[in-house]
């Protein structure tokens, strides 16, 4: 019996990959997340297109960082996969990331940016020149295989019918999943707050929740 095709999400984190990964878990897909996020960057470098291979024992997709990075060896060590492409408008992107994690440093954004850019806040032209080369690259790749690549931009409405047809999987009845969105964190962060001031005794001031 010939095992089904592997799945790998090459969009860069806040390009919709956290509702990606509901969307594919929710059409029963074994999905993995970001890996090696403990090791150096030099580590990804050296070992990490083979940890990604290694992990995909395991599942049947994969997204987040640092997948993106090593399409070219996915598609060498699982021939027939299918690749789909997060996309999102460079400087929206940069600017929800940087709201998100841009002063945090990590190994992680060493690998993919470069060890003086470790962390998005104060770099955008190298993280936003990153990205976009990244992009150029995987259309490139592809350029001559379409049916193996899906691009998608889930921020202008991209869902079920797109993806589920390249899947050739039948669509949810269920609306697909928008994950980890500012408004969303927004959201959380107001009902937490309020819970908060009531269980110190405290009328919340709506103006103050904003």
């Amino acid at each position: 019996m010939t095992a089904p095709p592997k799945i790998f999400c090459l969009g860069f984190h806040k390009t919709g990959t956290t509702s990606l990964y509901a969307a594919l878990t929710e059409l029963g897909y074994r999905v993995s997340g970001t890996i090696g996020d403990s090791w150096t960057a030099d580590e990804i470098m050296a070992r990490g297109a083979q940890f990604c291979i290694d992990t995909m024992d395991d599942f049947d997709a994969a997204e987040d960082m640092p997948w993106p990075h090593f399409f070219r060896e996915l598609d060498d060590a699982f021939p027939g996969s299918k690749f789909i492409l997060t996309v999102r408008e460079p400087d929206v992107w940069f600017q929800s990331l940087d709201n998100h994690f841009g002063h945090q440093a990590t190994e992680l954004n060493a690998f993919a940016y470069g060890r003086e850019f470790a962390h998005a806040r104060g770099h955008k032209d190298q993280w936003v020149s990153v990205f976009e080369a990244h992009n150029e690259a995987v259309r490139d790749y592809f350029q001559a295989r379409p049916g193996d690549l899906l691009e998608m931009n889930l921020s202008e409405g991209d869902g079920w019918d797109k993806l589920c047809s390249f899947l050739d999987r039948p669509a949810p009845e269920a609306p697909f999943p928008v994950k980890n969105t500012s408004a969303r964190r927004r959201s959380f962060a107001c009902r937490l707050k309020r819970k908060l001031l009531l269980l110190m005794g405290v009328a919340p001031n709506p103006e103050r929740l904003q």
